[in-house]
């Protein structure tokens, strides 16, 4: 029998079967996953095969995994030196920020766009709680909407609050399997609530001390939307940690860069102290953002140490 996992506990896995039916499974010794490492030997979205045990409890035996499609992968927030799979076999990642309450940096958007863009997973960027942004923050929503737009990725405002945006939310997620993320406290929960009432997450309030969120949901979980599709809620991430990367491979992950990378003098440039560099002659003539710069030589500072030419 072929199901997915639906939700992943670290020990037992909710399954759908093709029917439609709910299963609890367990893994069978140890499952063979063509040299991933991860911390979570199996990830929701997967498909899996499996063998009945018992009807009377609904629990089934893991036999084996299938390839998969796709799948995002990050660096795990207990083990720096292990890799944790958020999730698999998506149509697309919809990344969730606010620029208040929590703030959502452009570090963090630009790092779950990098791993994105590894993974082959089109994202897209929701900008929630508009009801609370002041001018200053629509003119810095602007700028986001400019710059992303013009590279290509969708971008949305949203206020789960004033129920803003939704209709054109539902229509994106609609006969699509999307991977939700995003900080604690963004509004994930909310949303998802208000797009699929069935669902009834659970809510979290701002932590009044420290301006972040509060987690609501522990483990990732799929969930079938009433109007066609499903979402994948993952845990509130106070970082993106990205793994499996090399220095010289980071600027294939920034498209506006990738269409530049063979004009440069160098074919191992890194973009940074290099002479003859096109993409940072595209910085300076304003065709690339200077923002946008700024996080590609911040992200591949955290790769290593960036080397002198």
């Amino acid at each position: 029998m072929v199901a997915q996992v639906y939700k992943s506990t670290g020990s037992w896995y909710t399954l759908k079967d093709e029917q439609g039916k709910f299963w609890n499974g367990r893994v069978k010794g140890v499952l063979k996953l063509d040299n991933i490492t991860s911390t979570n030997p199996l990830a929701v979205g997967d498909m899996v095969e499996v063998e009945l045990e018992s009807e009377l409890d609904n629990s089934v035996m893991i036999l084996s995994i299938a390839d998969r499609h796709n799948y995002i992968n990050r660096q795990s927030p207990r083990h720096k030196h292990q890799h944790h799979i958020v999730a698999s076999n998506m149509d697309q990642a919809v990344l969730i920020v606010t620029l208040r309450e929590p703030r959502t940096s452009q570090g963090f958007i630009d790092r779950f766009l990098v791993a994105a863009e590894m993974y082959h997973v089109t994202p897209i960027i929701v900008f929630n709680k508009s009801d609370l942004y002041k001018q200053k923050d629509m003119d810095q929503f602007a700028h986001y909407l400019s710059m992303y737009g013009a590279i290509g990725y969708k971008v949305l405002l949203v206020s789960a609050e004033k129920k803003e945006g939704v209709e054109e939310l539902k229509a994106i997620l609609k006969d699509k399997t999307s991977l939700l993320s995003g900080h604690s406290g963004v509004g994930k929960s909310s949303l998802l609530n208000l797009i699929s009432p069935g669902i009834q997450l659970k809510t979290g309030e701002i932590s009044g001390w420290s301006g972040k969120g509060q987690h609501t949901t522990t483990f990732a979980e799929m969930f079938d939307l009433s109007f066609g599709g499903r979402v994948i809620d993952t845990p509130g991430m106070r970082e993106f940690g990205l793994v499996d990367i090399e220095k010289q491979e980071l600027s294939h992950y920034f498209p506006e860069m990738r269409d530049r990378l063979t004009n440069c003098q160098f074919n191992n440039c890194l973009h940074v102290n290099e002479p003859g560099c096109a993409i940072k002659e595209a910085v300076i003539n304003k065709e690339i953002e200077e923002d946008r710069y700024v996080s590609y030589v911040n992200i591949l500072d955290s790769l290593g140490e960036v080397s002198n030419y």
